[in-house]
């Protein structure tokens, strides 16, 4: 649920999604909740995988672990643009915990810390 990736670095990523109305997760027109988080969840793959890409490393699996302080505001419809911008906060061992915020246009739409457990390949 990521068309573009328009910035990432060591810590951050910002990417947008054009909801279409074929999406599993629109309800009469309305993308819901675990939509938006879903779309921080592969912001954060998208960041986790031009990093990994930028070392040269293959890109590894990401699963979500744990949400924590998931506010939605209000939710987008088909159509709209959404603006994914998420932050490593902190990487311990396996576990790398972001935060994320999604917006269309100037609101906010969600928020919310996530633990997101590597699936490191075993040699």
């Amino acid at each position: 649920m990521v068309d573009q990736l328009l910035h990432a670095d060591e810590t951050t990523a910002r990417c947008s999604f054009i909801i279409n109305e074929d999406n599993p997760l629109i309800i009469d027109g309305i993308f819901q909740e675990g939509g938006l988080l879903e779309n921080i969840a592969q912001t954060a793959a998208a960041q986790a995988g031009y990093k990994a890409l930028t070392e040269n490393k293959p890109v590894a699996a990401g699963f979500i672990g744990a949400v924590k302080d998931f506010e939605v505001f209000a939710l987008p419809k088909t159509g709209d643009e959404l603006l994914t911008e998420i932050t490593v906060e902190d990487q311990v061992f396996d576990v790398t915990v972001i935060t994320g915020k999604v917006w269309h246009g100037d609101m906010l739409l969600a928020s919310c810390e996530m633990k997101i457990f590597i699936q490191q390949d075993k040699v």
